[in-house]
Order: structure tokens, then C-alpha cells, then sequence
């Protein structure tokens, strides 16, 4: 597993052996996707992503795959994707986001696999990606209520907002027909230029998430309003693209 950083593979390797003793036969393929595939990925900060393929789904076995979870959700891993090889090719018109980038960044980590045989329509991606952006916009703005409006509030949710942008800035960029950059940086340069947008609120919402800039009382409501404005405006920027569709 080269490609997966140090702290990572010490704990997929326990791991691994856990669900293929577990599932055993009906176990079809487990993949690495995210940032732990090979992306920018932050030890304590970053999620471990998953998507186990079976060969049928089992009520029983996920249940067993529950009590098994307690102790793993402690090390960063979510609850894996559990779908089936028809499940998977049947939901591709639904998800060409998250499958796109699935099989762009992935690692397989057992079994076969299947992602590079995958033919995903770029046909639907657009309207995925306009949903995607107006509801982080409405749950941010949820949330940001939930909270308070707090200093603490906003820079927690802030970088959570902008994890889930990134992979629709980058199938943006596939609707157009650019080269996608897998870095963020490299992808909000990107967008800049093909959109017109300013992304420096996106910037520093990301040094935000990486711990480079820690905003105070004063600064966060005025980054959170900055970057507001900023997904708004690419919003408005991603319905123009269907227009000229």
C-alpha cells in the first residue's frame, strides 16, 4: 500500500484482516477511497473511507459488522459504503460524483476491482453538483444557527463545509472539460480561472482546516460571511453552466 500514508496502512492492516475473517467469502472487494487513497490527508483530522463490495447483502453479517465498528470508528474509519457489484452499476446515473471520485483516487485493498471498468455519464454530473452546492450552502447556514452563531460554531463547521466542496469543485471542472488537479490548492486555481470566482475565502477556510490560521471573535463572522458569499457565487456560476448547456 504505498500510496497510503504510514499512519494509515498500521491500521488498515488489523483492520483488513478483521472484516475479511468476518465477511470471508461474500467479500468481493474492499477499496480505499479519499484522501487516505493518496489525497491530502491529515492524521487526526481526516476520515478513512471505505466502500466494501459483497456478493449479496446480509442483515446478519452487518450486524456483526456493527459491534465490529465500535472499536474502528476510534481510529478515523466511517462506516464503509456496503453495496453490491449490481447495486454499484445501477446507481451510477445517481451518483456520478462520488463514484468519479471513487475511482480516480482509490486503493484496492482486497479483491477484485471493478472501478476501472466503470462508464459514468458526465450528462448527470452537472445537476449533481448544483444540489451538492445548495444544500452545503442551506446546511450551513442550518448549522451555523445551531450553533449559535458562535466564534467556535463557525470554525468548526467552516472546514466541514469546505471538505464536502472540494470534490464538487473538482466535478465542475470535469463538466467543462479541464484538467482536474488533485490537490485543493490546485483545484481552487483552477476554478478561479475557469469561473471567475475569488477563492481566497475558500483558501483560508482550508489553512483553517489545516491549522495554518486560527481566527478570533472578530475575524471568524466576517470569514464565515466571505466564504458565504463565495459558494453563492459559484453557485450562480454553476447554473449559468446549464444554461449555456
Amino acid at each position: 500500500m504505498p500510496e497510503i500514508p504510514e499512519s494509515v496502512r498500521e491500521t488498515l492492516r488489523p483492520y483488513l484482516a478483521q472484516v475479511q475473517k468476518l465477511f470471508g467469502d461474500a467479500l468481493e472487494a474492499m477499496i480505499l477511497y479519499g484522501s487516505a487513497a493518496g489525497g491530502e490527508y491529515l492524521p487526526g483530522k481526516s476520515n478513512i473511507n471505505l466502500l466494501i463490495l459483497l456478493a449479496k447483502q446480509d442483515t446478519e453479517l452487518l450486524k456483526q459488522y456493527a459491534a465490529l465498528h465500535k472499536r474502528w470508528q476510534k481510529e478515523q474509519i466511517v462506516v464503509p459504503l456496503f453495496l453490491t457489484l449490481a447495486e454499484l452499476k445501477s446507481s451510477l446515473e445517481l451518483f456520478p460524483l462520488e463514484y468519479l471520485e471513487i475511482q480516480e483516487q482509490h486503493v484496492l485493498l482486497a479483491g477484485r476491482d471493478p472501478l476501472p471498468e466503470l462508464r459514468i455519464d458526465l450528462k448527470y454530473l452537472r445537476l449533481q453538483c448544483e444540489q451538492e452546492l445548495r444544500g452545503n450552502l442551506l446546511r450551513l447556514r442550518q448549522r451555523f444557527v445551531e450553533g449559535g452563531a458562535s466564534t467556535e460554531a463557525i470554525t468548526i463547521l467552516l472546514p466541514l463545509s469546505c471538505t464536502a466542496l472540494m470534490p464538487c469543485l473538482r466535478s465542475l471542472l470535469r463538466v467543462k472539460e479541464r484538467p482536474v488537479e488533485r490537490s485543493a490548492d490546485g483545484v481552487l486555481q483552477a476554478v478561479e480561472k475557469e469561473f471567475g470566482i475569488d477563492t481566497a475565502a475558500f483558501h483560508d477556510v482550508l489553512n483553517l482546516k489545516r491549522g495554518i490560521i486560527s481566527p478570533g471573535p472578530a475575524e471568524a463572522p466576517r470569514l464565515f460571511d466571505r466564504y458565504s458569499a463565495a459558494l453563492q457565487a459559484l453557485i450562480e456560476k454553476t447554473a449559468s453552466v446549464k444554461r449555456e448547456a
